[in-house]
């Protein structure tokens, strides 16, 4: 038997840990099984959908976010354009089509073969890296979609540091 067929107990399920965040936060969510939850947290620019998902073979956690803005067919290739930007900005998790719902959504997992233990503090810097990377980018995603821009001209909008204080 190879290390990769042992069947690992786990001292709390990963879903429990993100249920947990959820009632002290006061999101609301809602449990489809043992292995999923969707949550709904307002966000800088939007409210977000974030779903979580426990992913057994491959011990992982997965967190899909996603932001209210459809994509119009007229601007799906430049949407595409400014993904590919985006993605190369980050260090962490990538932005995607989500091709069911033709929207734009953030994710990530987290690996934790051999039974890692996921700890709350985890699952929290796993949340926040999706609502940030969301709140970064958002106002791009709008750019092109709903002010017909090109994907470079979004990006540097919202690209720039602001320095100082008003």
């Amino acid at each position: 038997m190879s290390l990769i067929e042992m069947e690992i107990e786990r001292a709390m399920h990963p879903v429990d840990i993100i249920e947990h965040i959820a009632g002290i936060n006061d999101w609301s969510f809602e449990r489809a099984d043992a292995d999923e939850i969707s949550i709904s947290i307002r966000g800088g620019w939007s409210d977000y959908h974030v779903s979580f998902s426990w992913m057994e073979d491959l011990e992982s956690l997965h967190i899909a976010c996603a932001f209210d803005l459809k994509i119009p067919e007229a601007r799906r290739v430049e949407v595409k354009q400014l993904i590919s930007k985006v993605n190369e900005q980050l260090w962490i998790g990538h932005f995607d089509i989500w091709n069911k719902e033709n929207m734009v959504l953030f994710r990530n997992s987290h690996l934790l073969s051999g039974g890692a233990e996921v700890t709350p503090q985890q699952c929290e810097a796993l949340l926040h890296s999706a609502v940030e990377s969301c709140d970064q980018y958002y106002q791009a995603f709008q750019f092109v979609v709903w002010a017909g821009k090109p994907a470079d001209e979004a990006l540097s909008h919202v690209m720039f540091e602001t320095v100082g204080e008003a």
